[in-house]
């Protein structure tokens, strides 16, 4: 019986292939985790987001109804909308969740536009870092 032939490329793809697998099982687990518990979530984020003076708002209900929106719609959206939305952002933190990620090109592009927000501050980074700084718990320790 012949030998199996391993190379050092074929090694790469396969730890490249199970690196891929891990952060997509991370990625599923992430979204559904956070839909399940959305409005626990949201109300979270709202405050987190008011406290670090990062939104201005003229009613939290209104804010905190949009995250919940969004965080159930998250795991049936498709990966393609997900990845246009944190496209912008994708090099502002190394390693980013990408649930936060995500949220963070949320509050940038989309909630401003909401009746409910008065005005966001901060860059993109102070956002990205409130927002994960709730979402971090969801992630594995590495």
């Amino acid at each position: 019986m012949a030998k199996a032939h391993i190379s050092a490329t074929n090694a790469t793809d396969k730890t490249i292939r199970a690196i891929d697998r891990k952060r997509e099982r991370e990625r599923r687990f992430i979204l559904n985790k956070a839909r399940d518990n959305a409005d626990e979530f949201a109300t979270l984020v709202t405050q987190r987001l008011m406290d670090r003076n990062v939104l201005e708002i003229n009613s939290v209900q209104g804010v905190r109804d949009a995250f919940v929106s969004q965080l159930r719609a998250l795991p049936e959206m498709e990966e393609f909308d997900i990845q246009m939305k944190v496209a912008p952002i994708r090099t502002l933190i190394p390693d980013p969740n990408i649930l936060s990620l995500y949220l963070t090109g949320y509050v940038i592009e989309d909630l401003i536009k909401n009746p409910a927000i008065e005005d966001i501050f901060g860059e993109d980074a102070d956002v990205y870092r409130a927002i994960d700084s709730i979402f971090k718990v969801l992630r594995p320790p590495q």
